[in-house]
């Protein structure tokens, strides 16, 4: 008796043993065709990720041939010492946008080493604090240090008046209020560079102007009384006795600066 059925193991039946659908055949050498040849073992551990070939020598490790640009650099030990070093310099307020180009960081990076320097500096109880004024960051001594700091500006300057300085304030203080050309005749020498010493200690200020000439009058301030030790200029020892006749002297005074 013939066995007309086909085997098991023949290649377009199932294994178990259904007949397969038709053109299931045709479908799967369609997808084999269109997978396309096996790939080598070389691209495989391409694709694995396996180290590729390295770049040409006159490259860059980015693949360009171009140098890279250095990192900027700070100029300084950190970026908190050269912020300080910068404002401790500076006569006006600076503000962020000129900091970090000096300092060639990014501008929020420097506000927030500012604001923490600021907070540093208020905690630690320094003598001076930073602070953010008119759009820019500058230090200040503390308001409570203002009295050993007053205390240097007026008294802390050791350079002591020189012999034509002590003459021309004995003028101005005998004489006040007195024009410049008035001090001239008496010392009979120019006394403008120690009118502005005088000024600048604060020993003697302008207090108006003569009537007939427009020339500017000076008079001793409080700090004159103060460094002297007098309560006002009544006080003052009388020079009577050393001074020639007061008559003479103002004629005197008036034919020497007349031209004036």
């Amino acid at each position: 008796m013939s066995d007309e059925s086909e085997s098991p193991d023949s290649p377009d039946s199932p294994a178990d043993g259904t007949e397969a659908p038709q053109g299931a055949s045709d479908a799967v050498v369609a997808v084999a065709a269109d997978a396309g040849p096996a790939e080598s073992p070389a691209a495989a551990q391409s694709a694995a990720g396996a180290p590729t070939a390295a770049p040409d020598a006159g490259q860059e490790p980015d693949g360009t041939d171009l140098d890279d640009e250095a990192e900027p650099s700070l100029g300084a030990p950190t970026l908190d010492a050269a912020l300080e070093a910068v404002l401790l310099v500076t006569d006006q307020p600076v503000d962020v946008a000129t900091l970090a180009s000096l300092v060639r960081r990014p501008a929020g990076e420097v506000a927030g080493r500012l604001e923490a320097l600021a907070a540093d500096y208020a905690s630690a109880g320094r003598g001076f604090d930073l602070r953010e004024v008119a759009g820019g960051w500058r230090f200040y001594t503390r308001p409570d240090c203002a009295e050993v700091v007053e205390r240097y500006v007026r008294d802390g300057q050791q350079a002591r008046l020189t012999q034509a300085a002590l003459e021309t304030l004995a003028v101005v203080a005998y004489r006040q209020p007195v024009t410049r050309a008035r001090i001239s005749a008496v010392r009979g020498v120019n006394v403008d560079g120690v009118m502005r010493t005088l000024t600048s200690r604060g020993l003697i200020a302008e207090t108006g102007h003569e009537e007939h000439s427009g020339a500017i009058l000076y008079r001793t301030t409080e700090l004159f009384l103060e460094r002297l030790g007098i309560r006002s200029l009544e006080e003052l020892p009388p020079v009577a006795d050393y001074l020639p006749d007061i008559e003479l002297l103002d004629e005197f005074i008036g034919n020497t600066s007349s031209g004036d």
